[in-house]
């Protein structure tokens, strides 16, 4: 093999091994659409305990809805129920759940990651995060208003 020619399968071989090994094809988004963890938006509620991103549908507006939560450490709602029943898959950390109009967080269930949860309608409940973060992802019926609902 000359060394022009070695010079040139060296070259051909880099080429080779820098081309990704699956094809990226085209989608048709009005067919299939995503978000990849970088297109997602988050938003800090003005209470700074949580962030919000919106994945699908507005949920200030009648109609479906699916939102990602990110609890922030040390931080839970206080004791409140909303209009419609709203589906919960936690998707990291740890949730915890407590029912009721007396707030306590001592009292609150743990819910892992993996776990699925149903908030009913019209049905006393508060909720958020203890030492670490949890992200869970909620999807419903809008709108998705809260209404308070602690006893002092």
């Amino acid at each position: 093999m000359t060394g022009l020619t070695r010079v040139f399968s060296l070259a051909v071989l880099g080429m080779i091994m820098a081309t990704p090994s699956g094809y990226a094809g085209e989608i048709d988004r009005s067919a299939v659409d995503f978000k990849t963890p970088s297109d997602i938006k988050w938003v800090r509620n003005a209470a700074g305990t949580n962030e919000q991103a919106v994945l699908f549908g507005d949920p200030s507006k009648p109609g479906p809805y699916v939102v990602r939560l990110k609890w922030l450490p040390g931080n839970m709602s206080r004791p409140h129920f909303h209009p419609n029943d709203r589906f919960f898959v936690v998707l990291s950390g740890t949730w915890w759940m407590g029912t009721g109009e007396k707030f306590d967080p001592d009292s609150t269930v743990p819910v892992p990651a993996g776990s699925y949860v149903i908030h009913y309608a019209g049905k006393v409940h508060y909720d958020g995060a203890k030492d670490d973060e949890a992200v869970i992802q909620v999807w419903g019926m809008g709108p998705a208003t809260s209404t308070p609902a602690e006893k002092r």
